[in-house]
């Protein structure tokens, strides 16, 4: 059997709040506190659990989207106002990048997670 990335706990200030905001910018479908967690599903094997926490440091999640995930998730980003750019260091250069033929983008959630999508994987 291959080897899957099933869960992985996101630290939020509120984590209700930081499940909601992430499922509206992404498109994806939440609904509501489980228990500890706020769970958000991203595909049939991934789920994000925003756990509430005090005090943490930035993380990076990188997520691979085909072209019309992109263009939905990145146009909201842009609805919203929110700073982006091309790289790690330059989330408000404005800018897109084009690594590996496709295309791709940062921004940072309001708990200052580093969110990148790209059209092409690493």
């Amino acid at each position: 059997m291959a080897i899957i990335l099933n869960h992985t706990i996101v630290p939020a200030h509120d984590n209700d709040a930081a499940a909601r905001w992430f499922a509206r910018i992404f498109g994806l479908r939440y609904d509501g506190p489980k228990g500890h967690f706020a769970p958000v599903k991203i595909n049939d094997s991934l789920t994000l659990l925003f756990d509430r926490e005090n005090s943490f440091g930035a993380s990076h999640y990188a997520f691979y989207v085909g072209d019309a995930e992109f263009d939905g998730i990145f146009g909201r980003v842009k609805d919203e106002g929110l700073a982006f750019g091309s790289a790690p260091g330059r989330f408000t250069d404005g800018q897109l990048n084009d690594w590996n033929g496709g295309r791709g983008v940062y921004f940072k959630s309001p708990d200052g997670h580093i969110l990148e999508l790209m059209t092409a994987p690493q």
